[in-house]
């Protein structure tokens, strides 16, 4: 069921998608060019409202810093004043700009970022009590479109989730992120589940990745089905007061994820016992009795323990 499962978004475990704050890992240089290649066929991917440069160069330098402090073999920030230097090496950049010129970069300052850095990104203004998206950066998204939200607020882009809303999940969530604080981000995780390794499964491209729902079988369940787990982070930015919301992607296929037995045991009971509305919105109901069943025979009937850990 749907929860405000929100926490302070502090440093990790070592080696866990944790270790960071900013998480860069060894699918970095093949996810940055996945979004080269989804932005080069529909730039509406990447959209920011006039009113939102400001808040695109905290963005910029909130994402640099992190990713300097978190992989310094990889990226290095130089400041003097408002002359940086930033060099990404995986990616072969070393540009030299002035902060808060746009003219000075390639692209607008959250493009320029967030073409280097993995998950997806909206930007959040907040304004008579509410939040509103008004730029972001999405091409990794779980079946919603920023070209449909952009622009809408908090209440109206979360409109489709079922039951979530008669529970007044969006009201605490909302009362909760504007009064988010500078210096203490905080995060959430999200699940679905997505049939094949595709990042990108977008209302857009749904006649690409739609049909791939009907070809799930008991024979491949472990090889096309997968887990998506969305880490999501909320930060208060300096300059603008908006909010950065950074959804970063993660998949396992079954057959890796039944590796961990208690992780078998877990997912075949919530996927199993699911309310029908939540099963329909996340779009598991072509192959849901499929999977169960596969499932079912990894569920030895032990309890599980509180937590996620193997």
């Amino acid at each position: 069921m749907y929860a405000v499962n929100i926490e302070p978004h502090v440093v990790g475990p070592k080696g866990s998608a944790l270790e960071n704050l900013i998480d860069v890992d060894e699918h970095y240089v093949s996810e940055m060019q996945d979004r080269a290649l989804v932005l080069a066929e529909d730039p509406l991917r990447c959209q920011s409202l006039p009113h939102m440069t400001l808040a695109g160069w905290d963005l910029l330098e909130l994402l640099m810093e992190q990713q300097a402090l978190g992989s310094p073999e990889h990226f290095t920030l130089t400041r003097d004043g408002d002359k940086w230097r930033w060099i990404n090496r995986p990616l072969g950049i070393d540009d030299s700009f002035t902060f808060g010129d746009v003219s000075t970069l390639p692209y607008g300052p959250m493009e320029y970022i967030t073409r280097q850095s993995q998950g997806d990104f909206c930007i959040l203004d907040q304004r008579d009590g509410n939040l509103w998206m008004d730029a972001g950066m999405v091409t990794t998204q779980a079946d919603w479109s920023l070209d449909f939200d952009i622009g809408m607020n908090f209440f109206e882009w979360h409109a489709p989730v079922p039951l979530a809303h008669e529970k007044g999940i969006f009201t605490r969530a909302l009362k909760f992120l504007t009064n988010i604080q500078q210096g203490k981000p905080a995060r959430r995780l999200n699940w679905t589940m997505t049939i094949n390794p595709r990042l990108d499964t977008s209302p857009e491209n749904y006649h690409k990745w739609g049909p791939d729902r009907t070809t799930v079988t008991p024979e491949n369940v472990g090889d096309k089905v997968h887990l998506r787990v969305e880490l999501q982070s909320f930060w208060r930015l300096p300059r603008s007061n908006g909010i950065v919301f950074p959804i970063r992607c993660y998949l396992i296929k079954m057959d890796e994820l039944v590796t961990q037995p208690i992780w078998a045991r877990r997912l075949h009971r919530v996927i199993r016992d699911l309310p029908e509305e939540l099963a329909n919105y996340k779009g598991l109901s072509r192959y849901r009795a499929t999977l169960v069943e596969w499932l079912s025979k990894l569920d030895d009937g032990s309890p599980t323990s509180a937590g996620f850990g193997a």
